[in-house]
């Protein structure tokens, strides 16, 4: 299997994922990682981090995949199954990032672009490269770009098919933290535990908010804001957080993600 789930700690699962020598984008890859899902889904943690083995987050997509295809019919199959993983992952309803500490091609990309937070090193490159075999990204990265950096710039990734560095990114909105290669491993981790420990069902509510912005912008998000956060009444985080507050004022309140 190309792919394993391990939960160092209680509520954070960390999706790592393996196909040496360049994490080539394949069927059986796609299989894997829905198999990992489906755990995370079954046991849904409070923080999930996806993060890839090797010298190179990704290389891309086996060409051999699009090139066996027969018909527009059939190759649509493909790409309408390729999209399905990073819908998966936008669709969890708890805090995920992506690690990239390398080279990030293509699908690896736009499974990163799904994720609420990216966290790459400095040594980090990231590109959809689509245009070399004459095809555009078929799994939501352009217009998961253009949310975060606007239309222009999704534009000129896309036609251009260079890679860009993480700083470049970070500058662009598209990388949310750009952090040193030495211990970068390490960095993330507490960066995602830090996040991990904090009121899930709330940035679960704020994720909901951001759905409903996405699709309608302000006035839709607004149309649904206070059900949403009226919901967490329900909820012992809220509860046990106001009582901390009010009894040991600010930053004291432990959350359990309840």
């Amino acid at each position: 299997m190309s792919v394993s789930v391990d939960r160092p700690d209680s509520g954070l699962a960390v999706i790592t994922f393996s196909a040496p020598p360049v994490n080539l984008y394949s069927a059986q890859m796609h299989a894997d990682l829905d198999a990992a899902l489906d755990q995370i889904e079954a046991d849904l943690p409070r923080a999930l981090l996806i993060r890839a083995e090797g010298k190179l987050v990704s290389g891309g997509v086996d060409v051999a995949a699009f090139r066996e295809r027969t018909s527009r019919e059939d190759t649509q199959v493909l790409y309408d199954r390729m999209l399905e993983l990073p819908e998966r992952i936008d669709a969890l309803d708890v805090p995920t990032f992506f690690a990239a500490h390398s080279l990030t091609l293509t699908w690896a990309f736009e499974v990163a672009l799904a994720c609420d937070l990216i966290l790459a090193s400095e040594k980090a490159s990231f590109g959809l490269v689509e245009r070399v075999i004459g095809l555009t990204p078929t799994m939501g990265g352009t217009q998961r770009l253009a949310a975060r950096a606007g239309v222009g710039r999704a534009k000129e990734l896309v036609f251009t098919g260079q890679t860009y560095d993480a700083a470049t990114l970070e500058r662009w909105n598209v990388v949310n933290r750009v952090l040193p290669a030495e211990g970068f491993d390490d960095a993330v981790l507490d960066f995602v535990r830090h996040i991990a420990v904090g009121p899930t069902q709330a940035f679960g509510a704020a994720k909901e908010i951001l759905r409903h912005f996405e699709a309608g912008g302000v006035p839709e998000a607004i149309a649904h804001t206070t059900s949403i956060a009226a919901a967490l009444y329900d909820t012992d985080d809220l509860q046990r957080g106001m009582d901390s507050f009010l009894a040991e004022g600010p930053g004291k309140a432990t959350f359990s993600g309840r």
